[in-house]
């Protein structure tokens, strides 16, 4: 029987810290809410007057068996920025201030852990001023605050963008890349293709009629991008994927080049070119069609995920079995 946790963090609009967490497995739910404050069962209204003491943050019920919360801890620094003390982006006021609430004794020294290892990393220039305080009550949010990026992605998806988060995420987080390492670890074909947004010719790549189980990842990054599970024989002479693991694991832009209109699909972190997607897939898994370079893909077989460091994706192949 597995054994569930709760972790705690503020982050900002509580609307965008949801759907980089409920996409990961072991995730049980992710519920939207208030916290640190004195008042209880604060409204939203009260909260965003500032004079409750609380703010905004989710609370998550997690399997650590499955997704250790060190993991949640990084996807948590990579959703804000932690130098600032006075909100998130343009959300000012101390109901937008960053807190990791820690549950236990061991969140409270693994959040202290890591909030040092991200000071020593150098990535900020600026001190990182998130505090780490013992989780009180949590208060669920009004119903229509809950899974809002669900209930309205567009207006969700122009917030994010408006708000500044998703541009300063893209400024810190990205992979900085050495292009004379680059050169020296990929292959001429996997850096044309990654780097230069080259397509591979059908039917050639390593893993187009791929049929092992496993993870794929960035080539350049290492970052997990898609499923075995997911996987499907297009017919096209690339892999092909139904989806990939979750939805911020790629990026997606508008490409007019060689004369046509197409979706193009970069890796998240490490911004390298994978291929495009198409609304041809099958349509009882969701009509999409990932088609993916073979080139811009390393793979990782189930049996070792755990050694090559990836083991909290090791649920994803044990479902129903």
């Amino acid at each position: 029987m597995s054994h569930t946790e709760r972790a705690i963090f503020a982050g900002g609009c509580f609307w965008c810290m949801v759907q980089p967490f409920e996409e990961m497995p072991g995730i049980v739910s992710v519920v939207s809410g208030y916290t640190g404050g004195d008042k209880p069962n604060p409204t939203y209204e009260e909260v965003c007057s500032h004079t409750t003491g609380h703010t905004e943050a989710v609370e998550i019920t997690f399997d650590p068996a499955v997704f250790p919360y060190e993991k949640l801890l990084d996807i948590f620094w990579r959703q804000i920025d932690p130098t600032d003390a006075g909100g998130q982006f343009h959300d000012r006021g101390d109901s937008y201030r960053t807190a990791i609430f820690y549950t236990t004794e061991e969140q409270r020294e693994q959040a202290e852990r890591s909030k040092r290892e991200l000071e020593e990393s150098g990535r900020f220039d600026k001190p990182i001023v998130t505090e780490i305080v013992k989780a009180g009550p949590f208060y669920p949010a009004e119903e229509y605050h809950q899974d809002y990026h669900k209930k309205n992605p567009f207006r969700y998806k122009m917030y994010r963008k408006g708000s500044g988060r998703d541009a300063f995420i893209a400024k810190h987080w990205k992979m900085k890349k050495d292009e004379a390492e680059l050169r020296r670890r990929l292959t001429d074909l996997q850096y044309e293709v990654t780097q230069n947004n080259a397509t591979e010719r059908p039917f050639t790549g390593e893993y187009w009629d791929h049929k092992e189980e496993g993870l794929y990842v960035d080539i350049v990054s290492g970052e997990p991008l898609f499923s075995s599970k997911d996987k499907f024989d297009s017919g096209c002479g690339w892999p092909s994927f139904t989806k990939p693991i979750a939805p911020s694991s790629v990026t997606e832009h508008l490409d007019t080049s060689h004369f046509m209109v197409r979706t193009e699909v970069r890796s998240s972190e490490g911004d390298s070119h994978l291929g495009h997607v198409f609304d041809d897939g099958p349509a009882d898994r969701g009509g999409l069609r990932y088609c993916i370079n073979s080139a811009a893909l390393r793979f990782i077989p189930k049996d070792d995920l755990e050694k090559e460091g990836y083991g909290a994706y090791r649920s994803l192949f044990e479902r129903g079995e």
